[in-house]
């Protein structure tokens, strides 16, 4: 089953990324807001796909369970900060020759902590007590 939902989750990640750019480079060559607007409002987008994504898909909870938002939001928020302080830290060590490495080692991190946090605190399968 974690297999599974590792794969999906992948998929679902790379899927983020396309509609963050796809929106983020519309809105930019259409002229239609200014460049860091447009970004923001393309990372909103992008979180906004992956947390329905990720509730339906991934991990499979087509119904509605309260808190999962907020507990999206808060994953999101830490990992953030876990991907920014990471890519820091490699910058820090290795110079910045190492900009690649530390930006992919950062996202990897980030995105490990996202699966673990989606699938043992976001979407986590509720108790039979829970659900009463």
């Amino acid at each position: 089953m974690i297999r599974r939902e590792l794969a999906i989750f992948l998929v679902v990640g790379s899927l983020t990324v396309l509609v963050d750019f796809l929106s983020y480079r519309g809105m930019v060559r259409f002229g239609l807001i200014d460049v860091d607007i447009a970004k923001g409002i393309s990372f909103i987008l992008g979180t906004a796909f992956a947390y329905f994504a990720n509730r339906l898909w991934t991990f499979g909870r087509t119904n509605h369970a309260s808190g999962t938002a907020w507990r999206f939001i808060a994953l999101y928020a830490c990992t953030l900060a876990a991907n920014v302080a990471v890519n820091a830290a490699i910058l820090h060590v290795a110079s910045t020759f190492a900009v690649q490495l530390a930006f992919l080692v950062a996202t990897g991190i980030s995105a490990s902590l996202n699966f673990i946090g989606m699938k043992w605190f976001v979407f986590r399968a509720r108790s039979i007590t829970e659900l009463q």
